[in-house]
């Protein structure tokens, strides 16, 4: 089991009477239970472990930047007070919420700050939709209760007794990391980048647990949250295709804080141009009018892909530089000159030999090059065997470079 309790958080003022049944429905599992009131309205209640004014307690202004009179502010004052809460603490086995949007969104920023690996749990109402703004890059799982989550009824106790008995569950079968677990290395892929990052990766498993990222958006992200949690020894982002929906307007952007995490932490980072020759969008019928002169390839029915021009790859390259000049640890970002995916070969839809040179271009033009921090160009294909051979030794030489500081 894992040590600590499981955490019943949400507005005891509102929704009392469901949180303190999934409490109960957790101790009769034999689960050790804290529960914690978030209510903004300022009214006391009973029978909670922690109230509304002791979370508030650890927003950087006190419980007085919390209890305004405006909600919005004062739900965002409280999500911030109680992920400072969380965090501080060394007990949170699991955390389980329930209630609409506004419990959501004030308990699922605290969620995506724990660890990955910590259960939790939100029963909310907008569990049908998308979910992508509490879930965010974290391992949260949701919830339909079916029913509002406004009082106990037929349906509403089987949902939220589920719902109790799944985070008993996660509760008590998990199991800590094996202790000779191998050091683990973050990676990112793209279809069209497949076979360079299961080549690298068939040759690093035998030393190093290799987690595969996928780059939509999310899947980079996940990548920055786990670097930054410390859970990698190293980064070989090898596909940084989600810049180029940021910059460009596709939809698989994973935001500005692409390649953070390593300007944060000094990792040793293994980066490339992995389908940099690519904007996402939908369906064709979603891309917006004004990219119509240019070249697209219909991946399928629900998935188009833009060529991104020497405009786009000079401002790309740009932008990546900034960040790469923002790294301390070891870094060697390589250049592959025959082509940055599996469309861009020749005879393939987005062979632009002028495109690809104006992104190496900019990179060496603005990337403040260092014994640590070097671009590498490599005359091969990023799904080459020889690109493949020379991130493997790249990566070496970053590990090295990182032991012997």
């Amino acid at each position: 089991m894992k040590p600590g309790a499981a955490w019943v958080i949400g507005t005891f003022d509102t929704k009392g009477e469901e949180l303190h049944f999934i409490a109960q429905r957790l101790r009769e599992q034999g689960v050790t239970v804290m529960t914690a009131d978030v209510a903004t309205s300022g009214r006391s209640v009973e029978g909670v472990d922690f109230d509304a004014r002791a979370i508030a307690a650890h927003h950087p202004a006190g419980a007085d930047g919390v209890f305004t009179d405006e909600r919005a502010s004062a739900v965002a004052a409280m999500s911030l007070a109680l992920s400072n809460f969380l965090c501080a603490r060394d007990d949170v086995a699991g955390v389980i919420a329930a209630g609409g949007s506004g419990a959501a969104a004030l308990v699922s920023p605290a969620m995506q700050r724990l660890p990955i690996g910590v259960p939790k749990l939100i029963v909310t109402t907008l569990a049908s939709g998308d979910v992508s703004l509490f879930v965010g890059s974290s391992d949260i799982a949701t919830l339909y209760p079916v029913v509002d989550v406004s009082g106990l009824n037929g349906i509403s106790r089987q949902v939220l007794a589920n719902a109790a008995h799944a985070m008993a569950g996660m509760v008590r079968a998990w199991s800590p990391p094996p202790a000779d677990a191998r050091p683990a290395i973050g990676l990112s892929m793209f279809g069209l980048t497949t076979p360079c990052v299961q080549g690298v990766t068939r040759i690093l498993q035998r030393d190093y647990e290799c987690l595969v990222f996928h780059a939509t958006g999310t899947g980079g992200r996940s990548l920055e949250k786990l670097a930054d949690d410390g859970r990698l020894i190293a980064l070989v982002d090898l596909t940084t295709t989600e810049i180029a929906d940021l910059l460009c307007g596709g939809v698989l952007s994973a935001g500005d804080d692409r390649l953070g995490a390593a300007a944060r932490r000094p990792l040793p980072f293994v980066g490339s141009c992995g389908a940099l020759d690519m904007v996402n969008f939908w369906g064709r019928e979603t891309v917006p009018a004004r990219f119509d002169d240019r070249r697209f390839h219909v991946h399928n029915a629900n998935v188009t892909l833009m060529r991104t021009t020497p405009d786009d790859n000079r401002r790309i390259g740009e932008w990546i530089a900034d960040k790469l000049n923002r790294m301390d640890g070891p870094v060697r970002f390589l250049l592959p000159e025959g082509g940055v995916s599996a469309l861009d070969a020749p005879g393939l839809p987005f062979w632009w030999p002028e495109a690809d040179a104006a992104l190496f271009d900019a990179l060496q033009a603005h990337t403040q090059q260092t014994a640590q921090r070097r671009l590498v160009r490599v005359p091969a294909h990023i799904n080459d065997a020889a690109f493949i051979d020379t991130v493997v030794h790249n990566l070496h030489d970053a590990l090295a470079a990182t032991t012997s500081r």
